[in-house]
């Protein structure tokens, strides 16, 4: 009997100790402001301002689930749920989809991690180590490149290693947003690579990716794109200087986003910015895009935004930002949110082709 209750014993001893070696955590982020837009085309096709109560400025709501388990020898299990949704109404964002914005599942060791599921691409990961704003979901690099802020990768691998001041990253999607065809297996296909180095207050980084358009007809999948981009940043006392540089082509009737549809065109995409730390409560930053689409025969649009951070505590701030899109052509349609061809028909952030445009954001952000 005492060696039958001591054996249970150990057994509990035990058991409690593996569980202590596993945790899982709930996080997430609350951001909403109110909006201002000029020069946004309304029923009549007329120039109107726009005001509006937004979600997610700053950096998307979101509410998520990580964990991690040790399985002994270095060996861990890893997974991540993360959930986007929209402030001021409430809905789930990522087209209503519960996890959105990740969902995924795989192991961790000294050599790195390598997981399964629904990923932020590389290139997201790129902009929000090398876009001055943070790869904000307003008033920054997304405008000029959606993918940068908010591809997502639906059936990916994806592998993270750090060895000492360089990490890698690599992603291959199987179809990136799971409308796989049967007998093409390019259909829908990605896969990108990235390496980062950084040394004290230097960092520099290179990200590659190509995407196969995804269709349910077997036929579309010869239109791809390809992209490439080079930044770096510096860090000297309170201020960061950023800088950067991305090159696109769209090939076999394939279109970049801003070319309003033109098919086989490229891209360059340049932009510099400044952080500065005015006090441990206060920060400011500043940055300018410039896009040259001249094969696509739209123009060579401009973007400038400048934004204001009053830090609370360690979970929340209060910020404001400024944006100026400069159109210097009559079929350029850059806003200070995107292309009106990438924001869509039903969106009521467009501005007026050929017409410059201002914004205006203030808000909230939490984190939990």
């Amino acid at each position: 009997m005492r060696l039958k209750l001591f054996a249970i014993s150990a057994g509990l001893l035990a058991s409690a100790g593996a569980y202590a070696q596993s945790s899982v955590t709930l996080y997430g982020v609350i951001d909403v402001g109110v909006e201002y837009l000029n020069n946004v085309p309304n029923a009549a096709k007329s120039s109107s301002s726009l005001v509006a109560m937004q979600s997610g400025n700053q950096a998307g709501s979101r509410w998520g689930i990580r964990g991690v388990e040790d399985l002994g020898g270095g060996l861990k299990g890893i997974f991540t749920l993360e959930s986007g949704f929209s402030v001021d109404d409430g809905k789930m964002a990522q087209g209503s989809r519960l996890f959105g914005r990740a969902a995924f599942v795989g192991l961790q060791n000294q050599w790195g991690q390598l997981t399964l599921g629904r990923h932020a691409t590389p290139f997201w990961d790129f902009a929000g180590a090398f876009d001055p704003m943070g790869n904000a979901a307003r008033f920054a690099i997304g405008a000029q490149d959606p993918f940068m802020l908010g591809q997502r990768a639906d059936n990916s691998a994806k592998y993270i290693g750090t060895f000492g001041g360089l990490t890698l990253t690599g992603l291959y999607s199987f179809n990136y947003n799971n409308t796989e065809v049967p007998g093409n297996f390019t259909n829908g296909r990605e896969y990108s690579l990235m390496a980062v180095y950084a040394a004290g207050p230097f960092s520099v980084g290179a990200v590659y990716d190509q995407t196969n358009q995804s269709s349910t007809a077997a036929l579309a999948t010869s239109q791809l794109i390809r992209r490439a981009s080079l930044a770096g940043t510096y860090a000297f006392g309170p201020a960061k200087l950023y800088a950067g540089y991305r090159y696109a082509h769209s090939f076999n009737g394939a279109s970049l986003p801003g070319a309003a549809g033109a098919t086989n065109t490229y891209a360059n995409l340049a932009w510099a910015g400044l952080g500065y730390q005015v006090t441990p409560s206060v920060s400011l930053t500043g940055a300018a895009y410039y896009q040259n689409l001249a094969s696509a025969h739209v123009g060579n649009p401009w973007q400038f935004v400048a934004t204001a951070d009053y830090v609370f505590s360690k979970r929340t701030d209060l910020y404001a930002s400024l944006s100026y899109a400069l159109n210097r052509n009559s079929r350029s349609a850059l806003g200070v949110n995107g292309f009106n061809d990438v924001l869509g028909a039903s969106s009521n952030e467009q501005v007026v082709p050929g017409k410059n445009q201002f914004g205006a954001v203030v808000g909230i952000r939490h984190k939990f």
